[in-house]
């Protein structure tokens, strides 16, 4: 696969030196368990009654409501109740200048993404043996990623993108790419396969979660002023999203 496409491998093992992927942590982990009980939809409307469980504030995030670098803000099953059920995710891009959401799938969903504003150049790579669709999507353009496909998202420009993204399952599932060196797979056995040295330094440099947006390129970064220092403080999870440490 990555002979066929060398680019998103080489954004892969730079960004694996960077933050990996955002986990969303279920809100409320008692009230999913009543609405998968529950027998009818009726039913489950009983947990869900008030008007306030059906609006959900992407401003509201915290720690993943930020532009530097950037973060991805998912309304779905874990965040959203009112999601469960209804076979969607609704994520809210912001996409920092000079920021990347790195190379990963959904193995459960297809995805379609809108520019709101800004300049994004989009890559993606569906199976062995297929053409690398590369697009731009600025503001009212958007593209699609079908369900399973490794694709990525990158704003070259010093000026900070936006992009609605909509995944056609509530629970989609996310896998970055970078995170095959920090599984547990032998070292030896991923140098065989990718053919260059891995070893415990390539792992620790994993850090444990992130946004899920990473900072880009160095020359991107250079061109634009911007220093790494710029990026938020890291969460602080206590098994409930409520207790995301806010920056």
């Amino acid at each position: 696969m990555f002979r066929q496409f060398p680019l998103l491998f080489g954004i892969c093992l730079m960004a694996a030196l960077e933050r990996t992927t955002a986990i969303d942590v279920t809100k409320d982990p008692d009230l999913i368990a009543k609405l998968k009980s529950a027998a009818s939809q009726l039913d489950r409307l009983q947990y869900i009654s008030e008007d306030a469980n059906w609006v959900f504030d992407y401003k509201e995030q915290g720690y993943f409501w930020n532009t530097r670098p950037g973060g991805v803000v998912n309304a779905n099953v874990n965040t959203f109740p009112a999601a469960f059920g209804n076979e969607m995710t609704m994520a809210w891009i912001n996409l920092g200048a000079c920021a990347m959401l790195t190379p990963h799938f959904h193995a459960r969903a297809v995805n379609w993404v809108t520019a709101v504003s800004g300049n994004t150049t989009t890559y993606m790579y569906e199976e062995n043996g297929a053409h690398t669709i590369k697009t731009q999507l600025d503001f009212g353009k958007a593209t699609v990623f079908p369900r399973g496909s490794v694709h990525y998202m990158v704003n070259q420009a010093c000026e900070d993108a936006i992009l609605i993204s909509a995944l056609s399952n509530a629970d989609a599932g996310t896998t970055n790419l970078n995170q095959v060196f920090n599984i547990g797979i032998p070292f030896d056995e991923l140098k065989a396969a990718f053919g260059f040295d891995v070893n415990n330094s390539t792992s620790n440099n994993i850090p444990d979660i992130g946004t899920g947006a990473n900072w880009g390129t160095e020359e991107c970064l250079a061109r634009c002023g911007i220093t790494k220092d710029d990026s938020p403080p890291p969460p602080s999870f206590n098994g409930s999203a409520a207790n995301i440490r806010r920056p």
